[in-house]
């Protein structure tokens, strides 16, 4: 396909960051599309067609429309020439897809929605936050983090392995918004080869070109 492919969604969105982030340490040229699910008028009517939970993102590709982060980013990886972002042995994808799974089951909700939403986001906007849930997000976050941490062990990459995956691909928008609050930075810094780590994905291109405009 010829096509230029098109991402649909906002750029504060941890899960559109993911798909970008692959998008361009592939580089494909493609086109962001705006769709802010939080606008005051709603999800406007045609994006339904592209996703039907009114989530973000969605993406296309000529007659390929998808709507799941995860198949988007192993799609791009798969489509597209540039480096590899899925390794080629079972064993070691089989890890880099169970850092997703717990990226996707535990990670977000508590470090984004958890500690960063309640912690940083809702006291800028003079809401009370949830001490109650910040806490017990902390506590998932502290096992996440030890998890990650046991995968990557001594080497450069979440999946253990010499060069990077969609597995640090999904987890760098996550704790991009966790280590804004210090908590987050906290707990990151009591993990050495995650901190070495958090620094490598920081330098990259695509990170910086990625960055939220809040």
């Amino acid at each position: 396909m010829t096509d230029k492919p098109r991402l649909f969604g906002a750029d504060y969105s941890v899960y559109v960051r993911i798909a970008r982030l692959a998008l361009l340490e592939k580089n494909v040229d493609h086109a962001l599309v705006p769709v802010d699910i939080f606008a005051r008028d709603g999800v406007p009517d045609w994006y339904l067609e592209r996703h039907p939970f009114k989530r973000i993102p969605a993406f296309e590709h000529g007659a390929l429309r998808l709507s799941e982060t995860s198949a988007i980013t192993r799609y791009v990886d798969e489509a597209f020439d540039g480096p590899a972002l899925q390794p080629a042995a079972a064993t070691e994808r089989a890890i880099v897809n169970q850092i997703i799974g717990l990226l996707d089951s535990y990670a977000y909700r508590a470090m984004v929605w958890g500690v960063y939403v309640e912690g940083v986001s809702k006291p800028k906007r003079g809401e009370t936050p949830d001490a109650a849930l910040i806490a017990t997000s902390l506590e998932t976050a502290a096992t996440c983090l030890a998890t990650l941490s046991r995968s990557i062990g001594d080497a450069d990459w979440l999946a253990g392995g010499g060069r990077l995956t969609l597995a640090d691909l999904h987890a760098a928008p996550i704790l991009a918004y966790f280590t804004r609050a210090p908590e987050g930075r906290s707990l990151l810094a009591g993990h050495a080869n995650l901190a070495l780590w958090w620094e490598r994905m920081r330098g990259r291109a695509s990170f910086e070109a990625t960055r939220p405009s809040d």
